[in-house]
């Protein structure tokens, strides 16, 4: 091997195989572009961005870690949602849950 060199295994990587998705469709209602990292809570994001915003509550982008999707102003387009891994616990972001998602736990209450 080579310093740079990179061996891949040939064939597809499935992501977050046997994991819970959802799909949904989004609009950008606003006059800027927004873009979603692949880890941000897709509940918290842009309040420009129209969606049923309930159904990706403890979800995000189903795509590769480190990767994006931009919402042009008037784009419409369909995204896939994976559930987050792990203790279920949501923290940061925008402050809308700051707690565990399975108790309800919220920055309101």
């Amino acid at each position: 091997m080579h310093p740079g060199e990179m061996k891949i295994k040939a064939g597809e990587i499935e992501l977050n195989p046997g994991r819970e998705t959802r799909t949904l469709k989004v609009a950008n209602s606003g006059d800027r572009p927004i873009q979603v990292g692949s880890h941000y809570h897709f509940y918290e994001t842009n309040p420009a961005l129209s969606f049923e915003r309930e159904l990706s509550l403890g979800f995000r982008l189903n795509i590769a870690a480190g990767t994006a999707v931009r919402f042009e102003p008037g784009q419409s387009r369909t995204v896939e949602l994976v559930r987050f891994a792990g203790k279920q616990r949501i923290f940061g972001f925008r402050g809308e849950v700051m707690g565990d998602l399975n108790r309800g736990e919220n920055a309101d209450g």
